[in-house]
């Protein structure tokens, strides 16, 4: 760190930040725009921000009722992979995980991007026949997969139970090395200072409350900060889809569920990579601060509430410790709860919705923040062209109707979207 940059963070405490500029405008909303974004998470925000760099498109505000980072991107677990089997969904994750690996410079904002490998654990023969199948069909659409043997797993991560007598056998593992995470809420800031630094208005404290029509098109929305009317306006709001797309008498395929993770104290390095198990449905991982994140299923009854029950995250812990022992000797530092919006296919939704000039991104289940650059890049594309981006052309809201879902649960070990 430069004498000048120490400086200045020694000024900061003193003074409480007051000489630093904010990372973006706060400004009023104006009367209309080209697109409208609502909801300002991730990727509401990669949306806005694609939107001006890619299509050139800066008229654009992005809605948020709240403050930045302040729904579910900042209450996820930070898992970024693309190890899915059907082709749809790793085509798209791909996309996503390769826009991961170059997006603190795409940003100039450290993203804190860390491609650590997250594998998934097999822990009988048949759960390693599904493992090598979905390795054999990424590998068919290049994309890199490594089936390891019980020593080679033993080698990555020693802190598992590989004893005669554990409680869940580890077989071997699939991995992707290029996987891992990032850190949530800075790629929310990192995406808000970009957009807003090419002319996206970010209005924060902004809640939608209704749709202006015409007809039978959107032509605006109602806001707690008067009407802003648009040529074209997104829904990008995550667990509250359902909601916000009732307000425009559109009822979708989802159910909010809230999904809950823990964090431990910090500890010095324990977990090399990011652990998952789909049998057991949980997941470990350390992050950054040292503290070990586990989770595991919803809490599976519908919801808006950003409080879990204790039975469901305790059942995540116990097979966690049932992986990997050492974990039962750390205290708990707390726990946090997002609303994800579920859809009947595991599968997400981005596209035109059945009502003229109103678009939809939405119904991640566990997948949404490892998703945030593809997802935006292709809802940005939908929303400058009015037609889908090839990618995201196979989640239209119509395969429900149709029977063209997406149904990963069908094919392989990999009911979680997380």
């Amino acid at each position: 760190m430069s004498r000048y940059s120490a400086l200045g963070l020694l000024r900061g405490a003193f003074n409480g930040q007051k000489h630093w500029q904010p990372a973006w405008r706060d400004p009023e909303p104006r009367k209309s725009y080209d697109v409208i974004v609502i909801g300002g998470g991730g990727h509401g925000l990669a949306t806005a921000y694609y939107l001006a760099s890619v299509h050139g498109v800066r008229n654009v505000a992005v809605l948020e009722k709240g403050w930045i980072g302040g729904g579910n991107t900042g209450r996820n677990t930070t898992l970024v992979r693309s190890n899915y089997r059907q082709p749809q969904l790793h085509n798209l994750f791909e996309f996503g995980l390769k826009l991961w690996h170059g997006l603190s410079d795409e940003l100039n904002y450290n993203v804190m991007f860390s491609p650590r490998g997250a594998m998934f654990l097999g822990h009988s023969d048949a759960d390693m026949a599904k493992l090598a199948e979905l390795g054999d069909a990424m590998r068919c659409d290049g994309i890199d997969a490594d089936l390891l043997t019980r020593d080679q797993v033993e080698k990555v991560e020693p802190l598992l139970d590989f004893s005669r007598n554990a409680r869940f056998p580890i077989e071997g593992a699939v991995i992707q090395w290029r996987a891992g995470t990032a850190r949530h809420d800075a790629v929310a800031w990192g995406y808000a200072r970009a957009a807003d630094a090419l002319g996206v208005d970010i209005i924060q404290k902004c809640e939608v409350t209704g749709f202006v029509r015409d007809g039978d098109a959107v032509i605006g929305v109602e806001t707690t900060r008067g009407r802003i009317l648009a040529a074209r306006t997104g829904i990008c709001v995550a667990g509250h889809s359902g909601h916000v797309a009732g307000l425009a008498g559109l009822r979708l395929p989802i159910e909010s569920q809230t999904l809950q993770a823990v964090v431990t104290e910090g500890v010095k390095p324990m977990v090399q990579s990011v652990i998952m198990s789909n049998s057991l449905h949980c997941y470990i991982s350390q992050s950054d601060k040292g503290g070990i994140v586990m989770g595991g299923d919803p809490d599976n009854w519908p919801s808006y509430a950003r409080r879990g029950q204790p039975t469901v995250v305790e059942h995540a812990i116990a097979q966690a410790i049932g992986l990997m022992p050492a974990l039962s000797r750390l205290r708990m530092l707390r726990t946090w709860s997002g609303v994800t919006d579920m859809s009947f296919d595991g599968a997400p939704i981005i596209g035109p919705t059945p009502i003229a000039n109103l678009f939809l991104n939405g119904g991640w289940c566990y997948g949404g923040f490892k998703a945030t650059p593809a997802s935006g890049w292709t809802y940005a594309h939908t929303l400058a062209t009015g037609a889908p981006h090839a990618l995201n052309a196979p989640f239209s809201l119509e395969r429900f109707m149709t029977g063209a879902t997406i149904d990963e649960t069908g094919v392989g070990p990999m009911p979680n979207h997380r």
